[in-house]
């Protein structure tokens, strides 16, 4: 099973220590020797989320898009591309490093989940710096793998977790290290969807003719072509997305892993206090789990509580909503043994906010509008990512899909987290769960 570098590797490393005033600094291997020489850009995913990698990329050279909906392709080169020089099209990213990687400084991913890792660390082993969209990757054994290769080949990465590369979490952690709020004693964040379903898979359809199957499918097994998966909807079915904990924990519950510098945790207990439906096909939903957090030097054991959406909203955040006037959605609330505080950055009540000192900004800022700006950024000037692989990328995604693992379970499951080990060490059956098989061809 593959490791990355230790725990004590990820706090030395981490952008987020406590009293850090600056990023790290590391080589940019590939970064132009002018800072205004502009980036040759891979695009991998046009559509959907895509967007954001396209308008990024087009900001630099952009040598090559790869989409398997021509009619995607054809969009995008239409509304996006325009006039300017043609890149070059693929299907298959796999064709596309193999054919431009000499003209390629960077490629950006914004594909469905089940792709993340099988084109990023591909891109990765050729020393091209990486952006993946969130999550990181579909399962726990890809998120360290890639921490691993980027960590050996010295490229910067990033994770397209936009809140990250903000202030206001930043603000957040800040207040909690003030001690606003006392000791935080737990957390409650609602994500805010419902991805899954029950059931089985539907009947088997003709692939329309603008979409490319084979690649679609990449790295899962093959199955014939059905309704509920492109574009969207994918993120319901367990080969291809990572249901709701997956697609919204790398936002949400990034704001505690920052602020209670979950990165430091090597062993923890995931309970799934509620479940239902999920099938072999489909993710569970109306998922609760609660990460209980050891002890550590300055934090005490908390609990960190996560439900997938507002219908599953604990008493503690009604109660604060009726009290405060006050309507929480996707938000986090902290508890402490002094008071509470929001993923807004804001004490409750606000009368305690307003009268608590402003904390000083002591954790380093992220660089440019986002996450792609952040890792242009740095591969030019050199410095981590905010969300970069090895640091904080790999570990959030992982703490978010051993989630899984006890939906897997059932209601009522406490499952046991070894991190260094990577393995569930009192139910070794959902071990099953840490990493897929690959279609020959598409392995990580």
């Amino acid at each position: 099973m593959i490791r990355t570098h230790s725990r004590r590797v990820f706090l030395k490393n981490s952008l987020f220590a406590a009293g850090a005033v600056s990023l790290l600094r590391s080589p940019a291997l590939l970064a132009a020797a002018n800072p205004s020489q502009k980036l040759g850009v891979a695009v991998i995913g046009a559509g959907g989320m895509g967007g954001y990698s396209m308008d990024e990329g087009l900001r630099e050279n952009l040598v090559a898009i790869v989409d398997v909906d021509d009619n995607t392709i054809a969009s995008v080169m239409k509304e996006k591309v325009k006039d300017r020089a043609k890149p070059k099209i693929y299907h298959d990213y796999r064709k596309m490093l193999d054919e431009c990687h000499r003209d390629l400084d960077v490629v950006l991913i914004g594909t469905p989940d089940h792709h993340h890792a099988p084109a990023a660390i591909r891109a990765i082993h050729l020393k091209k710096h990486v952006f993946a969209q969130k999550p990181l990757a579909h399962n726990i054994y890809e998120c360290y793998a890639l921490a691993k290769a980027a960590q050996e080949k010295k490229v910067c990465s990033q994770m397209g977790n936009q809140g990250y590369c903000g202030d206001q979490i930043r603000r957040v952690a800040e207040y909690v290290a003030s001690g606003a709020i006392g000791t935080v004693l737990e957390s409650h964040t609602i994500l805010g969807r419902n991805f899954g379903g029950s059931g089985g898979r539907p009947a088997s359809k003709p692939v329309p003719k603008n979409l490319h199957w084979d690649e679609w499918l990449g790295p899962a097994p093959y199955r014939d072509y059905h309704e509920g998966l492109h574009p969207f909807s994918w993120r319901d079915w367990r080969q291809f997305g990572t249901g709701t904990i997956g697609d919204m924990a790398c936002h949400h519950l990034a704001v505690p892993f920052m602020a209670l510098r979950l990165w430091e945790v090597k062993h923890f207990t995931v309970e799934c206090l509620n479940t239902q439906n999920g099938s072999e096909e489909k993710y569970p939903q109306d998922n609760v789990v609660c990460y209980h957090i050891p002890a550590r030097e300055k934090f005490p054991a908390c609990k960190v509580f996560l439900y997938d959406h507002e219908g599953l909203k604990p008493e503690v955040m009604k109660e604060t909503e009726k009290k405060e006037d006050r309507k929480f959605g996707e938000f986090t609330l902290f508890v402490g043994d002094k008071g509470m505080l929001g993923s807004d950055a804001l004490m409750i009540p606000q009368e305690k906010h307003d009268q608590f000192p402003r904390p000083a900004k002591t954790l380093p800022r992220a660089h440019g509008d986002g996450p792609i700006a952040d890792l242009y950024w740095c591969i030019r000037n050199g410095g981590a990512p905010a969300s970069n692989f090895p640091d904080a990328a790999a570990p959030l995604t992982s703490m978010a899909l051993t989630g899984h693992l006890a939906q897997f379970a059932g209601k009522g499951s406490k499952i046991e987290w070894d991190v260094e080990k990577m393995a569930c060490t009192n139910k070794p059956d959902v071990n099953r769960h840490v990493k897929r098989q690959y279609r020959e061809g598409w392995e990580v």
